[in-house]
């Protein structure tokens, strides 16, 4: 695979496919986030896997192809394809935590609320709320039948991630809707849920932490705020930091 093949991709020489790393009694399902592969969660859960857990990440509809296909599907398409990875997951281990970066963790939170023999959740910086104004949302309305994609903004970082380079913008439409149907699901969660959130980040509101952390009805969650990380909370400078606090709370939940 070629970048001059596929212009739209960074790091096309990267692995972007499902994968599962097998582990003990204990597995992690970690998805990506929109635009991006699997190759956002590849680093975090190889480090995962280093400390006993089986791990599993799906590849979700429209990735690691063109930008056009990610306007293909819908997010219902998104949560079919994160909870057949769940039940493949589920028939190996004893106990299944669900994560997720962004998306993957607004995904993450929506099957937590469907599935409540679920261990556990792990959110790396859930895309719940983003920072869009209104404008912007109705600019993304208005635009969509017409426009397949736009460029996204530089980079604040060199992480090894792939992904579009373009935001498709009917599938953006399908990630506020996710959004919309979570919401609405907060209360009924119960899980133990862990919440990591990058201080530097841009995407996410500063605020979607707390508004999960206020509105889930779990006795056991946690907010943790990683100060030198941006967005991709789970692939920057304190990942090793967030392995640790992970493992931590997996471990606090299971015992």
């Amino acid at each position: 695979m070629s970048y001059q093949t596929y212009p739209f991709i960074k790091n096309p020489h990267l692995d972007g496919g499902p994968f599962m790393l097998e582990g003990g009694r204990v597995g992690v399902l970690l998805v990506h986030g929109y635009t991006a592969t699997t190759a956002e969660v590849r680093p975090f859960a190889e480090q995962l896997n280093a400390k006993g857990y089986t791990v599993q990440a799906p590849l979700l509809p429209g990735h690691n192809s063109v930008p056009e296909d990610a306007n293909k599907f819908s997010w219902k398409d998104w949560v079919s394809t994160t909870e057949q990875a769940y039940r493949e997951l589920g028939s190996r281990c004893e106990e299944v935590f669900i994560g997720g970066e962004s998306t993957g963790g607004l995904l993450a939170l929506y099957l937590g609320s469907n599935h409540p023999e679920i261990s556990g959740l792990l959110l790396y910086a859930p895309a719940l709320r983003l920072n869009l104004s209104r404008m912007d949302r109705v600019k993304l309305h208005i635009a969509a039948p017409f426009i397949p994609y736009h460029k996204k903004t530089v980079a604040e970082d060199d992480l090894p991630w792939k992904g579009y380079m373009v935001n498709p913008l009917k599938g953006a439409i399908q990630l506020l809707r996710l959004q919309k149907a979570t919401f609405l699901l907060l209360s009924t969660i119960r899980r133990p849920t862990l919440i990591v959130q990058g201080r530097l980040d841009k995407t996410v509101r500063k605020d979607v932490p707390k508004i999960i952390y206020n509105q889930i009805s779990s006795v056991v969650k946690e907010i943790h705020w990683m100060e030198k990380s941006h967005h991709c909370v789970a692939l920057d400078h304190e990942m090793d930091q967030v392995t640790v606090i992970t493992h931590q709370f997996i471990q606090k939940v299971t015992n």
